[in-house]
């Protein structure tokens, strides 16, 4: 019997840092970890069975307070005590922490005199720190989009960064960021495109504490300059320009080759009808030429000599005397005396009659052949 209360039992109540040896009393539940505000209190409990006659609160190792069944015995006026009596009976001890200080984070123990066993927590500080937005009251443009950055100083560790938004917008996002520095500095940037007034509160929270800070700032909201389409186009970023310099040297090459291609065309076109209208001409005088120069034409082929036309018949019967074709008749006798001119001979004897004919050649026909 001797063995298991010195062997397991013994063992079981170490390994659980509740127990103290050489006494009847013992530590039935230590302190729990706690998580506090700067500026803030700390409470830590600690339960011990009937019997102790000395309980100590130490803080990273000090002593800051310590308990006897009488009263407590106070070094510190920042460390104070609570006690009571749970409902088995059992002695509750408190130490209360006021304005606890980042400097005392650390472990936190609860022990009975002569023991080296002891009950332990760990006390964390969070600070919170500040809220900055640069400007009381912003004023934007509508329709434009803009930035608004809230920046958190101070703060240990880094808050959650949210916004909300009570301001009509086409659209808005954020996102947080990180700078190391002297102080820890971070941030958030809110982007959003504003169509009215309003306000925006950018919220800062810690997450074990759920603690937090709020900062809210107006936004004013107004309309466009009349010149604010000249205002946009100066501000055009530097691809946009390059492009548009690319796009007008394609378009001016583009006109300049349609302009070459126009008088190309204008100078075939002037050139066909100058040549049409020579061609005109050169007919024209070839018609003019052969109507002129029958000769000419007939030198060109070969000449019919068998040919007569019918003018060059009726014109050479047209020369002949009339009584060429006539017979020359004796005079005969009359009662009257023969008419005579007055400066005419007198006929001579009598001559032989005559007979003339006019014997005409079979006709020639000519013919020309052109080739």
């Amino acid at each position: 019997m001797a063995g298991s209360r010195g062997g397991v039992p013994v063992m079981l109540l170490v390994l659980a840092g509740l127990t103290v040896s050489g006494s009847g009393s013992q530590i039935l539940e230590g302190p729990k970890n706690a998580t506090v505000l700067k500026g803030s209190e700390a409470h830590f409990n600690c339960t011990v069975s009937a019997g102790w006659k000395l309980i100590m609160w130490a803080l990273k190792g000090t002593v800051e307070l310590s308990i006897t069944p009488q009263a407590p015995i106070i070094t510190n006026n920042r460390f104070t005590s609570a006690s009571y009596q749970d409902v088995d009976g059992n002695f509750v001890s408190e130490m209360i922490i006021h304005d606890v200080q980042p400097s005392d984070s650390g472990p936190v123990q609860c022990s009975i005199q002569n023991s080296d066993l002891h009950g332990t927590a760990f006390l964390s500080v969070e600070v919170m720190g500040t809220l900055n937005i640069p400007g009381n009251s912003l004023v934007v443009t509508e329709g434009e989009p803009c930035n608004v950055t809230c920046y958190v100083l101070d703060w240990s560790p880094l808050p959650d960064i949210s916004w909300e938004v009570r301001v009509p917008v086409s659209h808005s996002s954020y996102f947080s960021f990180v700078e190391s520095g002297d102080l820890l500095l971070a941030g958030s940037v809110l982007g959003l495109t504003p169509l009215g007034n309003g306000t925006l509160t950018c919220v800062a929270t810690l997450k074990s504490t759920q603690a937090g800070k709020s900062l809210t700032v107006n936004l004013t909201v107004v309309q466009p300059p009349s010149d604010s389409i000249d205002q946009s186009g100066s501000a055009l970023p530097t691809w946009a320009i390059v492009l548009l310099a690319v796009s007008f040297s394609l378009l001016l090459v583009l006109i300049i080759v349609l302009v070459v291609i126009f008088c190309c065309c204008c100078v075939s076109e002037r050139e066909k009808k100058e040549s049409s209208y020579q061609n005109e001409i050169r007919k024209s005088a070839n018609v003019k030429a052969s109507q002129g120069a029958p000769e000419t034409k007939l030198k060109s082929g070969k000449e019919n000599y068998g040919y007569s036309s019918d003018e060059a018949r009726t014109a050479q019967a047209a020369s002949l005397p009339a009584k060429t074709a006539e017979l020359s008749l004796p005079e005969q006798c009359s009662s009257s005396p023969p008419h005579q001119e007055p400066h005419k001979h007198q006929p001579g004897p009598a001559r032989r009659p005559q007979v003339s004919f006019n014997l005409y050649s079979p006709p020639r026909v000519r013919n020309v052949t052109l080739v």
